[in-house]
Formats: structure tokens, sequence, C-alpha cells
């Protein structure tokens, strides 16, 4: 494996890529990506990976907002994929608010020097995973995975990046609820949940196996039960109680 560079203060490559774009083919340069823009970038080894498609695109993803909030314009996803490809990934990420930039022929990635041979896993030449901060086209701030066998994933994370542009930023609650149709006390939940801003996960539970799932998972006879972090919260009622305690 050859030595990867850290180029924290120098611009981005000067490339012009084609791109997808409703159903056609259109052009974009680093001038319409970076110039006065503040722009997270990260690239990964390929669409449809295991740890590209479940933990590394759709955390970028999810956090797009609070990036926004802390005065980031765009998110980028790099990829040394063909345009139809990083299309139909993206299509099946419901990755909205993250752009994912097809390096087909590796121009982008050879200039960052990130460049690696994959040949070993039928792979070819791909991007090594890597992150960065990008101002008005200069190279504020890279996180490199480290150089060593297999693929790294310890230091390019949305969380990472986040915590360099706002060591106090929170990331949105985790919240899942599960319920049945037609459940009075799970649209009670659901109305509670909304109106204190609390976006969530609804995961709808058929007859014959509610109640061994819920019973599984939460210990409870009967649905909803709402999980927030990590916590089992309870029912509407035990819900209820804890946003009081909470408000």
């Amino acid at each position: 494996m050859s030595a990867l560079k850290n180029i924290e203060g120098q611009n981005v490559p000067d490339v012009t890529l084609m791109i997808r774009k409703d159903g056609d083919w259109a052009k974009v340069t680093t001038d319409d990506l970076f110039a006065n823009k503040t722009v997270v970038v990260f690239s990964l080894p390929g669409a449809f990976t295991p740890t590209c498609s479940s933990t590394h695109l759709p955390r970028y993803n999810e956090l797009a907002p609070i990036f926004t909030k802390h005065g980031v314009d765009s998110i980028i996803c790099v990829s040394v994929n063909d345009p139809f490809v990083m299309e139909e990934w993206a299509r099946d990420q419901e990755a909205e608010n993250v752009m994912l930039l097809p390096d087909g022929a590796g121009a982008f990635t050879k200039g960052m020097g990130m460049m690696l041979d994959k040949s070993a896993i039928n792979f070819g030449d791909r991007s090594w995973r890597y992150s960065m901060l990008v101002k008005n086209k200069k190279i504020e701030k890279m996180f490199i995975e480290p150089e060593k066998e297999g693929d790294p994933f310890e230091v390019s994370d949305a969380d990472t990046m986040l915590h360099f542009i706002d060591p106090s930023a929170k990331g949105p609650d985790q919240v899942a609820i599960l319920t049945r149709i037609g459940c009075p006390h799970c649209a009670r939940a659901k109305k509670a949940l909304t109106s204190v801003g609390l976006d969530y996960v609804e995961v709808p539970l058929g007859h014959t196996i509610r109640t061994r799932a819920v019973g599984a998972i939460s210990g409870g006879k009967t649905v909803p039960q709402v999980f927030i972090n990590g916590e089992l919260i309870g029912d509407a009622d035990d819900l209820d109680l804890y946003l009081k305690k909470a408000a």
C-alpha cells in the first residue's frame, strides 16, 4: 500500500465530471461543487458495499440537517463508480440529503492522491476511505482512514466530522415505535412524539407476530412500545410521563 498524504491547505482537484441528472447527462466542475461554498466530502470504496451502505452514507444523510445548521452548504459522497451505479445507489439509499458524485474515471480521486489498486478483491482501482472539510475549494481538514489491511472505518464517519466542526453539536434523537394498524394508543403516542418535534421510525407489526415480537424486543405485551436513544420508554402512558419529565 502506497503512503497516503494529508493535503490540508491545498485546493481540491480541478476536474470536470459527467453525472446523471433528471434522466440525462450533465457536466459538473470543481467550481460548481466547491467555489464559495463550505462542503463536507467523504469518499468510499464502492456503491452497494456493506459498510458504505449500512453506515457511512446513511449517517451523513441523517446528520445533514445538523451540518446545515453549522454552515455546511452541501455534503458530497465520492466513489469510483459510473454515473448509473451512483444514481441507482442514491435511489436505493433514499439519500436525498447527500450528493452522490460518480468519479468513474477516477480523476478526482487520483488528484487527491487517494487511488488504490483493489484488484485482489476484483474491484480494480478504487478510492481509499476518507473525509474532508472544504471551504471555497481549499481543504481545511482531512480524516484519512489508517493504512492497514481491509477496509478500516474509524475516522471518516459523519459524527467525527460533525464533532470537528462543533464539539458541542448534538445529533438527532434516535426514536422508534412498535405499532399495529388501527391502534388508537399507537396514534396517541405518535402524535405526542410529533408534538415535541421528535422524528421517529415506525415499525408496524402484523397480527401473527406482534405478541412474540413485542415480548422479545421490549418485554411488554401490547403496542405501542417506544424506544428513544436505545432506552425502552414503554407504552403511550409511559411516553406521556417521559415527555412531561423532559419538558
